[in-house]
């Protein structure tokens, strides 16, 4: 007789069967580099970021900077990151009473591209992007640091972005 608690054996068992020959296909992230050799961490504390000159840009860097080499330990600066980074700032809810924006939406994209010091060859480009939501309200310096909060959290999502990015290129060379 068959049971249905049977069948479920089964296929758990069948699914487990088929799993394993891959089990040795994946590699961990932070495991030894396929570029350059040695660990991804260890390429990843040889990039030197370029300076971005406006806020949220320097937000960026700073916390590229802990990202990538949080070690304080000084790399070889095989690598140079550069980065264009584009901010806008959208009203998303307007009081229809006063006509002032209650909240807002802070957009970033950044264009950033690796290259390597000695000979410019290009190793990764990309895209990263961001958004963090705000309120605003009558008290302007509240607002201002609002923003720049929001600015701030966005800074450590698209460091983490390009952080992931360049250690998986790292780790896969490809």
């Amino acid at each position: 007789m068959w049971s249905p608690d049977i069948g479920r054996r089964l296929l758990v068992l069948a699914a487990l069967a088929a799993a394993l020959p891959l089990g040795g296909c994946f590699r961990p992230l932070y495991g030894e580099a396929s570029i350059g050799g040695g660990s991804v961490e260890a390429a990843l504390r040889d990039i030197v970021v370029d300076p971005v000159p406006d806020r949220i840009g320097h937000y960026i860097v700073q916390e590229l900077g802990f990202a990538l080499n949080g070690s304080g330990e000084a790399g070889k600066a095989r690598y140079r990151l550069s980065m264009t980074v584009r901010e806008q700032v959208q009203a998303t809810i307007v009081n229809t009473t006063t006509g002032s924006a209650s909240a807002a939406t802070v957009l970033v994209d950044v264009d950033f591209k690796l290259v390597t010091v000695d000979g410019g060859k290009v190793v990764i480009a990309g895209k990263a992007y961001g958004s963090a939501s705000y309120d605003r309200n009558s008290q302007r310096f509240a607002s201002l640091r609002a923003a720049r909060d929001a600015q701030i959290r966005i800074a450590k999502t698209i460091a983490d972005q390009m952080r992931t990015r360049l250690a998986a290129r790292f780790a896969t060379g490809t």
